[in-house]
């Protein structure tokens, strides 16, 4: 019998896959298997996973206790895999066969998704619990060609990008989902540590009521996506200053207020229903004149799309061609200090 509660079993070790197995190893009663299929993964998996471990207090076996002296980050991969706390699968089948836990991070492609749901059906301990890290792809739509009891143990749990800081999982059953199925996953994350803390609370799980497409994070980022494209596109803002707007205004408040509450307190004493009304009109023009631009796939004809040119010219003036490793780096230190601020003055509300 082992002696960790729970063996996640990740499929898919790219940057969400590693970062989730982050999350996971947090937890002392936890272990991991990954596979993924490129070749030379485990090489991969030593030079890449220290810098999602980035606090040393992870244990290496099931001891809930922290050590006297951190371990340096280069030794927690080899002390990892030598106590089998991470192992790094060959097969699918190898992956998958013991674990209670399985959770995919495959490339968001339908018809992938659904091969292999099948496959991990042929492999997986009846009562495994069937997790997927999409983006946007439904439950019912990744398990339609399955059997009932898998649909009944599938469902999303889409974290946000980098998970192992971000504290949002959507949880997002399909209509066939057992509700104790939910419950756990609820449950799991809700107690999982954070990246400053061995206690639980870190994490907050939301449950999405219905399915929908892209579920809600992301409906509502790529809502703000589209406005930000329109307005670069059409001249009226630069892609620095667009960002800089947002950090200097929407980004704080959000951090300590979301949408609703946000507005609700803008109405004063007659709450959001005053907010509303006062600003009807303003949001009536606003909204009726918001960007209406699209985005081409491979195949559709890309004419209409002037505003990418202009976006992606200017963004990579403003930050590079890309992110820098110190500037990830940085902007993780940041997320941390905000999601830490955000526990420390929740909690102090609550008691």
């Amino acid at each position: 019998m082992s002696i960790y509660k729970h063996h996640i079993a990740l499929l898919g070790g790219g940057t969400i896959g590693l970062s989730m197995a982050a999350l996971h190893l947090r937890r002392p009663d936890t272990k991991v298997t990954i596979y993924d299929p490129r070749p030379n993964f485990e090489a991969e998996v030593q030079t890449t996973l220290p810098a999602y471990l980035n606090r040393p207090q992870i244990p290496t076996d099931n001891s809930t206790s922290s050590p006297s002296e951190p371990t340096k980050v280069p030794d927690i991969i080899t002390n990892l895999l030598s106590t089998s706390r991470l192992t790094v699968a060959k097969t699918i089948q190898e992956a998958v066969q013991s674990a209670n836990i399985i959770q995919e991070q495959s490339p968001e492609i339908k018809t992938s998704k659904q091969a292999l749901w099948k496959e991990v059906s042929l492999y997986a301990d009846i009562n495994a619990h069937l997790w997927s890290s999409s983006s946007g792809i439904a439950a019912s739509l990744q398990g339609s060609l399955c059997e009932p009891d898998i649909k009944e143990r599938l469902l999303v749990a889409h974290p946000f990008n980098p998970p192992h800081i971000m504290p949002l999982i959507e949880i997002v059953p399909g209509p066939e989902t057992l509700t104790e199925r939910v419950e756990f996953a609820r449950s799991y994350f809700g107690d999982a540590p954070g990246p400053e803390s061995n206690e639980g609370g870190y994490y907050r799980p939301v449950v999405l009521h219905k399915e929908i497409e892209g579920f809600v994070g992301n409906r509502l980022a790529f809502a703000l996506l589209r406005e930000a494209c329109y307005l670069v596109g059409e001249g009226v803002v630069s892609v620095e200053d667009l960002d800089t707007l947002v950090m200097a205004s929407l980004g704080p408040r959000w951090a300590g207020s979301g949408v609703f509450e946000s507005y609700h307190a803008g109405g004063g004493e007659g709450g959001i229903g005053a907010f509303l009304q006062k600003l009807a009109p303003t949001m009536k023009g606003v909204w009726s004149g918001l960007g209406q631009v699209d985005v081409s796939i491979d195949g559709d004809d890309a004419t209409d799309e002037a505003w990418r040119g202009t976006v992606v010219k200017q963004s990579e003036a403003a930050y590079g061609p890309s992110a820098s490793p110190e500037s990830r780096q940085k902007k993780e230190v940041m997320l941390k200090g905000v999601v830490e601020m955000q526990k420390k003055c929740f909690m102090s509300m609550i008691y």
